[in-house]
Formats: structure tokens, C-alpha cells, sequence
């Protein structure tokens, strides 16, 4: 059966979700369709009276159900059902989030959702098997360290992976025994709502996952500075970070984990498989084109087979064929907005004009929808624009060195460290490098996660605070207390 689809005919749950209701809006934030520029929907904002009203639901709910309180294993069958539901409706989930995003159907299907549910059920099993210590003290006592929910979460995530994304957040959370007050980008909204009208039919308590839709001055300052909110988790741009952190601090004190931007190195060394190298970086640059966190934008090269990894990444850049996300033939995505768009070109020729040389690209594609052309940069400095800059779309730059310290200190960047590749044989080297470059992960003749969920990830620098995924990520759901018994 093919999962391509009539982009005017479907059908999309437009609104807020509290209670397990949908609450319909009518007015809001215009959006487009990135594959054909087309205006089909408005994105409804929730102001501070719906937020608080969210939020107070939430808590009823987490209090009257005693989700942080009944026997764990009742949170794993009820998640473990959600993620059951979440494949068994995953075409029409496609469909809602390929209608919005810049994520491609068939893309949809085999990756997003598939990865989202596994990610569930694995954090489904937290929940009955982590929990409070009992640790060595003397024999006259008795020490604990007792592990609690939060209690309600304010989550915020991005448009780039909109259902990944909110799984990411729900997952752990949900898992750990709190409730959850979650915002999507008004970019990409919808499918985070159907999200949660699934978790209701598999038997989550109604309430225990709302979901306001809206921006971030209005809504997301009402959700992450809202005095019941007890911990925010995070992911999108430095900058939007650095604004919650700011809110949080002037509004209250409380617990964060923020996932921010990054300006990620691949470094590859002569010895590495040049053919195997030239398909991880330019797959990561080209997937979701170039429109992720992770995103290896920043090309290390040893000088000897610059010109051999340079020539086949661009052969594959070349193959680069854009077509609209409900296409499920499409592989090379749209950008997100036309100003996402025009941004990227402008740092592109800002790079030119920095003595930067295009070798492949750098220009918008013509037709419908908000695409551009893989792009390779060469002769670029560290103050390069294209170096310095997040440019979060299909750009790459190159550099080469000669010695393992020329190759470090190109790969560090004042401002991010999120994630690094490495391209080599040498198993002494591997260790070297991973032990100093300076990011959250380090990914070892490959560039992508796989599906071990239990490998954490999250960025040093400012590109963030705390992990996603992983035991850390269950653990940052839940606050500890010290008891000390006199026996």
C-alpha cells in the first residue's frame, strides 16, 4: 500500500488537548506547507489563562490518579500500550507530521515512528527497576536515598523531529511517574496532539499528558515560568535556551534539561574508508537537509585524500532529488520556512564573501516549496561565517590538516559541543580523540545514532544542560531525598 497522500484532503486535530479533550481554536499563527509554500492551516496560541489551565489539570490528574504512586509496573503496561498504538496508527501519524514538517513520509514510517515507539517501551522499563537505594551506614542506622517524581513537567520541542522529538521528553517522564504540560513548535504541531489522543485510548490517565499549542514569547514563557511547573526539559536553539534560562531564573528556581544548537566536526584521517566516510558525511548533511542539532557541518580532512573525499561527497550531493514530504518516494527534504531558507542563504554568501569557494551549491532550488541546494564550502577560515554560525540547512564546510593537534584544534569551537565524528583505523587514536574532543558524543567511523537507546545524548558548552535518552534521562525525571533512620 503506498503511504503517498492527497495533501488537501487530510484531515488534522486543530487544538489544544487538556483532559483528554480536544479544545478547538480557530485563530493563530498562519503555517505553510515547506513542500509547496501553500497556507493550509492556523496554529492556535495559548495565552496564559490556558496554560494554567493545562498545567492545573495536570496536577489534579498526577494527584487523583497516583500515577508517581501505584505500582510501577502499571506505568510500563500502560506506556508499553501506548507505544503499541503508536505503531498500529503510524500511517495516519505520518501523514499529520509530512503534512507540516520537512520529514518525508516513507522517512516517517521506517524511522521516526518506528524509533519513537522502542524508545517508550524502553522507558517503560525504568520505571519497576530503577528507584531508591538503601546505602552503607553503621548498624545503629539506617540510610536511604528515597527517588521521587517531580511531579508536572513543562516540555518544549522543536519543529525539525516533531514526533521524535516529543517522545524524547514523554517517554522518560511519563515513565518516572510525572505528569506532562508539552508545548510543540507552532511550526509543527499537530502530530504531538494525536500523539496524545493516543496515549489516552491506551489507558493513560486523561490529564496526565496535555498539550498547549503556540509560540514561544507567549506560551512558552507562560509554561517554563508557571509556579506549578516543577522541572522544564528543553530542545531547540542556544538562543531560545538561553531566553528559558532566563525566564526560569526570574520567575522561580527550578531543575532543567536543555538540548541546544551545535556546530558538529567530522574529522577524517587517510587511513579511514574513504567511500564509507564520504557516505556518512554527506548523509548527515543531507538528511532532513541538514536541518538537525547534530548535523556534522564542519569537514576535518587530512591533507593527503582531501581531494578523493571531497570529489565523492559531492557526487553524492549531486544525487540530491527534492520532492514534497507526502510524496513517499522523496528523500532529499524542504527547508521549514521561507525566512529559515533566505537565513541559510544569507550565511552563504556572507561565507563567500569571506573568501569562502562554493564547490557544489549554495543557491535556493526552483519550484515550489522552501528547498535548497547541498552545499560544499571550501577555503574557509576559523572566523568564516559558514564556521562560526549554526546555519542549521544543507551547508558543509571543508578544511584539511596534517598533524593530529592541527586537526583538534580545528575541530573546537568557542560556543558548541554537541557532537563529533572520527573517520579512522587507528584504535589508539580513536581512544586519544574521544577522550578530548569536546562534545556530548562522539561517533566513531559512522555519523548517526542507532536505535541503543540506553547511549545518552546531550551537549557540552552551550549546546546544553543535562542528557536526552538513556538511564540519565530517566533519572532526570525523578528528585532524590536522604533519609537517615536511628534504629
Amino acid at each position: 500500500m503506498s503511504l503517498s497522500f492527497d495533501p488537501d484532503s487530510l484531515s488534522l486535530p486543530i487544538g489544544h488537548f487538556i483532559g483528554g479533550e480536544l479544545i478547538p481554536a480557530s485563530d493563530g499563527i498562519e503555517m505553510r506547507r515547506p513542500s509547496d509554500a501553500k497556507a493550509y492551516a492556523e496554529c492556535p496560541i495559548a495565552d496564559a489563562g490556558l496554560v494554567d489551565r493545562a498545567v492545573e489539570n495536570a496536577r489534579e490528574t498526577l494527584k487523583a490518579s497516583n500515577w508517581g504512586g501505584v505500582r510501577p509496573r502499571e506505568r510500563t503496561k500502560a506506556l508499553q500500550a501506548w507505544a503499541d498504538l503508536i505503531e498500529k496508527e503510524a500511517e495516519t501519524l505520518a501523514k499529520i507530521e509530512a503534512l507540516s514538517s520537512t520529514r518525508p513520509v516513507g522517512q516517517l514510517i521506517a524511522g521516526d515512528i518506528a524509533v519513537t515507539a522502542e524508545q517508550i517501551r524502553f522507558f517503560a522499563e525504568f520505571a519497576d527497576k530503577e528507584g531508591s537505594d538503601l546505602v552503607p551506614t553503621d548498624d545503629q542506622t539506617c540510610g536511604m536515598i528515597v527517588s521521587e517524581p517531580y511531579g508536572v513537567v513543562g516540555a518544549i520541542t522543536p519543529w525539525n523531529f516533531p514526533i521524535s522529538m516529543a517522545g524524547w521528553k514523554l517517554g522518560p517522564a511519563l515513565a518516572a511517574g510525572n505528569a506532562v504540560v508539552i508545548k510543540p513548535s507552532e511550526m509543527t504541531p499537530f502530530s504531538t496532539v494525536y500523539m496524545a489522543q493516543l496515549a489516552v485510548k491506551a489507558g493513560i490517565p486523561a490529564g496526565l499528558f496535555n498539550v498547549v499549542l503556540g509560540d514561544g514569547p507567549l506560551t512558552g514563557n507562560a509554561l517554563t515560568g508557571h509556579e506549578d511547573i516543577a522541572k522544564v526539559s528543553f530542545t531547540g536553539s542556544t538562543r531560545a535556551g538561553s531566553a528559558i534560562m532566563e525566564n526560569i531564573a526570574r520567575t522561580g528556581i527550578k531543575p532543567m534539561t536543555l538540548e541546544l544548537g551545535g556546530k558538529s566536526p567530522q574529522i577524517v584521517f587517510a587511513d579511514a574508508d574513504i567511500a564509507k566516510a564520504a557516505s556518512a558525511i554527506a548523509g548527515s548533511v543531507m538528511f532532513n537537509a541538514g536541518q538537525a542539532c547534530v548535523a556534522g557541518t564542519r569537514l576535518i580532512i587530512e591533507k593527503s585524500v582531501a581531494e578523493e573525499l571531497v570529489a565523492a561527497i559531492i557526487a553524492q550531493m549531486q544525487t540530491a532529488r527534492p520532492g514534497p514530504t507526502w510524496d513517499e518516494a522523496t528523500q532529499y527534504s524542504p527547508i521549514i520556512s521561507e525566512r529559515q531558507r533566505a537565513r541559510i542563504a544569507s550565511i552563504v554568501d556572507a561565507a563567500k564573501s569571506a573568501g569562502g569557494e562554493c564547490l557544489t551549491g549554495g543557491g535556493l532550488i526552483a519550484g515550489e516549496g522552501y528547498f535548497f541546494e547541498p552545499t560544499l564550502i571550501d577555503n574557509v577560515d576559523q572566523t568564516n561565517p559558514a564556521i562560526v554560525e549554526e546555519i542549521f540547512g544543507p551547508v558543509l564546510t571543508v578544511q584539511t590538516f596534517e598533524t593530529e593537534e592541527e586537526a583538534l584544534a580545528l575541530s573546537a569551537h568557542p560556543v558548541y559541543g554537541l557532537a563529533s565524528g572520527l573517520f579512522t583505523k587507528d584504535l589508539s587514536r580513536t581512544i586519544r580523540f574521544a577522550r578530548r574532543l569536546e562534545a556530548g558524543t562522539v561517533w566513531v567511523n559512522r555519523y548517526s545514532r542507532s536505535r541503543d537507546h540506553i547511549l545518552p545524548t546531550g551537549g557540552y558548552k552551550r549546546s546544553g544542560i543535562g542528557k536526552d535518552l538513556g538511564r540519565e534521562a530517566y533519572q532526570a525525571n525523578r528528585k532524590t531525598k536522604s533519609v537517615l533512620i536511628s534504629l
